[in-house]
């Protein structure tokens, strides 16, 4: 967890090195893996799934990086608008959307945007936030959704079992997807937060070992859609749910 005496200023100021370091090369050869793919397709249909978004939908994306995900969720929604605080994730969207030709979709870098809209989403990006952040978020997140909005977001949970055995078994790997600041977050403790904010908030478990996996082994499609089937039977279980790798809030406002 992000030293809570640290000046948050350090704590961006480190997040962006690593995630301009990333968006440089690496994160674009990674996501367009088989597996990775697979992974943000199935995320984009729990998303167009929990918060009812559809042909009419404007969607913010917080921490959007290079829009991967959000050009996936493009179209079947009115408009995607993706802000990040890197430089180079931002740049790597609009060549995106231009060469793709996805008119709907557009990508700012910063931390805000104007306007109203129907979904907010942040997927993994909560769990980067500094404490003090992540407690001030929701009532942000409140004023950019129009009546009835809805929040939605996708993190690690401080559950999970993939993590302790990663940590155990290959921590040179978890070092190589983390960052020195970012931390698993209680699933309960984060919806809290937004129902404290006056949301009707939930939490919901999104996996158990698909996603690990597709980090493990990007190239294996067919590895991934079988993890994933498995995921949805173990999920079924209360006691195995709890262990699960990834957690979402869904927040209606």
């Amino acid at each position: 967890m992000a030293d809570p005496e640290l000046p948050k200023s350090d704590v961006h100021k480190r997040e962006l090195a690593y995630h301009e370091k990333l968006y440089s090369g690496f994160a674009q050869r990674h996501f367009a893996r088989p597996a990775v793919r697979l992974l943000r397709c199935h995320t984009v249909a729990r998303i167009l799934h929990l918060t009812g978004a559809g042909k009419q939908s404007r969607v913010l994306s917080l921490g959007c990086g290079i829009g991967d995900t959000e050009l996936l969720l493009a179209p079947y929604v009115a408009e995607v608008v993706g802000v990040d605080l890197s430089p180079a994730a931002i740049r790597q969207a609009r060549a995106d959307a231009e060469r793709l030709k996805i008119g709907n979709a557009r990508f700012e870098e910063g931390s805000d945007v104007a306007g109203e809209f129907d979904v907010v989403m942040a997927v993994f990006f909560l769990h980067h936030l500094p404490d003090d952040d992540l407690a001030e978020l929701p009532r942000q997140v409140k004023k950019r959704l129009a009546p009835g909005g809805t929040f939605y977001s996708l993190d690690p949970s401080r559950r999970r079992l993939s993590g302790a055995l990663g940590r155990l078994l290959v921590p040179w790997m978890m070092k190589r997807y983390q960052t020195p600041d970012e931390r698993e977050l209680d699933p309960e403790a984060t919806c809290r937060l937004f129902s404290a904010a006056g949301f009707d908030a939930r939490v919901e478990m999104y996996d158990f070992g698909s996603s690990p996996l597709a980090g493990l082994f990007p190239g294996w499609g067919w590895g991934y859609g079988f993890a994933r089937e498995f995921d949805d039977w173990l999920l079924r279980f209360d006691t195995l749910r709890r262990r699960g790798s990834n957690f979402e809030i869904v927040a209606k406002a």
